[in-house]
């Protein structure tokens, strides 16, 4: 079955950095188009990050400078580099993108998300 599985969150300090990962699993898998989305509670998911199949990157405003979208396609798997992490940046993270098989057309999946939680 095909799907994405994010790991790699957790609770840090102000300043700390998490590395968040997100990896397409099933049966002869390719990867498109990714990004990084979250969703604080009582607020709406938004756009973190995104990355083009070329590896051409976007991030939004409030990230610019501290996080690092990046991909490895040997591996199916999206990468967030998370550094200088404030308590803004508290939220579930979920990853999100174009995904195919050899059986199956590109469609677009979601991850369940990852909580990332900063916090003294």
């Amino acid at each position: 079955q095909l799907q994405l599985v994010e790991s790699g969150g957790g609770l840090v300090q102000p300043g700390g950095s998490l590395r968040l990962s997100c990896a397409a699993s099933g049966t002869s898998v390719s990867i498109g188009a990714m990004a990084w989305y979250r969703q604080a509670p009582g607020k709406q998911r938004m756009l973190v990050a995104s990355i083009t199949g070329g590896g051409i990157t976007d991030y939004t405003d409030s990230v610019k400078g501290r996080f690092t979208i990046s991909r490895d396609d040997t591996k199916n798997t999206v990468y967030l580099q998370m550094n200088s992490l404030k308590p803004e940046d508290t939220a579930r993270y979920y990853c999100s993108g174009a995904v195919r098989t050899i059986r199956s057309d590109w469609g677009t999946y979601w991850g369940q998300g990852t909580q990332v939680t900063v916090s003294s």
